[in-house]
């Protein structure tokens, strides 16, 4: 870590997650002033040129949505010689899309909620719960995802079919796929990763039907809480969230988002790759029951990618 000097952190972009994004930039960005790099904070929608990140030893991806999670950042960075936190390309393209995900950790044996596929929610004929039933031989609750964002954008809970109609009327894009998810009922976790070491496992308290954007990012009400588990418990979540991000092919540092049913089941509902570091965030909170501050959790994603 020593040749680190100058860091370029990118965040902002133009998605769905760009106040988040910002809010998650500028966070790194104070660490890392305070731990005595040169820090340029660059919003990704102003960046016209990756080039001049090779005035940089390293880029800090704080860059949620597509333009930092789908790969083609990563691709257009190591095309350029460039360093930068996280996943490469695969990594990132292998756990944007939850339909190539979730395809994945079930090829090699990692549980996750069975789901069905909409290419978008434009056909009237189209009943999720219809289709579900047909395909698996049971009725469930259904919640409901875009298969590319994140922050819980567009994701609704829907029981019936007026939740449907509800969900489709209220979503911000309509016309892409979506993909369908039983409810695990059970408790909600999430698990840091960072250089293949797992840190505490949260888990998510919230008064909200699930931990939507809401819950994550505005309500003080959201308890994110260090996960009581046993040995043997802990042992088990830490091994399924390592074996779905090498699956998945990540690497410096992500986050593994978990359900535990009521029989102690567990399934990986996804892993994100570019990992919020808001104050309400989950990374720095995980950090923090690990005895880490703020900037010791900055540090050590950096040396993951070094």
């Amino acid at each position: 870590m020593d040749d680190i000097k100058k860091i370029a952190v990118i965040c902002g972009g133009s998605s769905p997650e760009r106040e988040i994004s910002l809010q998650s930039g500028s966070g790194v960005g104070n660490a890392l002033i305070e731990l005595g790099y040169q820090t340029s904070i660059i919003d990704f929608r102003d960046l016209n040129d990756l080039s001049i990140l090779k005035n940089y030893d390293l880029a800090f991806i704080a860059l949620h949505g597509f333009e930092g999670e789908g790969g083609d950042l990563q691709e257009s960075l190591d095309s350029l010689g460039i360093k930068y936190t996280g996943s490469n390309k695969v990594g990132c393209r292998n756990t944007w899309n939850k339909v190539k995900c979730k395809n994945i950790l079930f090829q090699n044996d990692v549980s996750s909620p069975k789901a069905i596929i909409s290419s978008s929610l434009d056909n009237e004929d189209f009943n999720p719960f219809i289709k579900f039933e047909k395909e698996f031989g049971y009725k469930k609750n259904l919640f409901m995802k875009p298969s590319e964002d994140g922050s819980s954008i567009d994701i609704y809970k829907i029981s019936n079919d007026d939740d449907f109609i509800s969900a489709k009327m209220s979503c911000i894009n309509k016309s892409r796929e979506f993909i369908f998810e039983e409810e695990i009922k059970g408790k909600e976790y999430t698990l840091t990763i960072i250089n293949n070491e797992c840190f505490p496992p949260i888990e998510i308290q919230t008064k909200n039907d699930f931990y939507d954007y809401d819950a994550k990012y505005i309500s003080n009400e959201t308890i994110l809480a260090e996960a009581k588990l046993s040995d043997k418990e802990l042992d088990l979540m830490n091994k399924i969230s390592l074996k779905a991000y090498k699956a998945l092919n990540c690497s410096g540092w992500a986050r593994v988002d978990i359900l535990g049913d009521e029989d102690g089941n567990l399934y990986v509902l996804e892993i994100n790759t570019v990992p919020g570091m808001t104050s309400h965030s989950c990374v720095p909170k995980s950090g923090g029951f690990a005895g880490l501050s703020y900037s010791d959790v900055v540090t050590k994603i950096i040396s993951s990618n070094v």
